[in-house]
């Protein structure tokens, strides 16, 4: 990260609601400590084409994935994380970024133990519905399906 350019942590309006849709994205593809290249391409595919991120400057990613690194080695990281999400993202992008993060996690084939468990701390973060979130979950697998 460039010194001179200011920290999410640090600046007073940390991110975006596309920012804090990023962040998710990249947190449950760093879950496992292992970032998948079908995670990075599904994350830079969403980003690209979905209209949500219409307008955004994906240049912003990997300052946005620093911070998410930078708070995952920290005690506290993953509450600061969603409490920089909750300040930046409108309750109505909840669900939306429940479907992201599944299709994230399902994008390499596989959801390890660890993508589940931060599924899971989503879903409780952002009050997500459990019969909302298990369509959302189903929608995902079907999409990554594979013969």
């Amino acid at each position: 990260m460039n010194p001179k350019e200011p920290s999410p942590v640090t600046d007073p309006h940390p991110m975006t609601a596309q920012d804090s849709l990023a962040a998710l994205m990249i947190a449950v593809s760093a879950s496992d400590e292992d970032i998948r290249t079908a995670e990075l391409v599904k994350i830079t595919n969403i980003v690209n084409n979905l209209p949500v991120f219409a307008g955004y400057d994906a240049e912003k990613l990997p300052r946005i994935s620093q911070t998410v690194f930078d708070l995952f080695e920290q005690e506290d990281g993953l509450e600061a994380l969603f409490g920089l999400i909750r300040e930046s993202l409108p309750e109505p992008l909840f669900e939306t970024a429940y479907a992201l993060a599944c299709d994230v996690a399902a994008a390499d084939g596989t959801i390890k133990a660890t993508e589940l468990r931060m599924l899971e701390e989503i879903r409780y973060e952002l009050d997500l519905d459990r019969l909302h979130a298990a369509a959302i979950e189903r929608g995902a697998r079907a999409r990554h399906m594979t013969l």
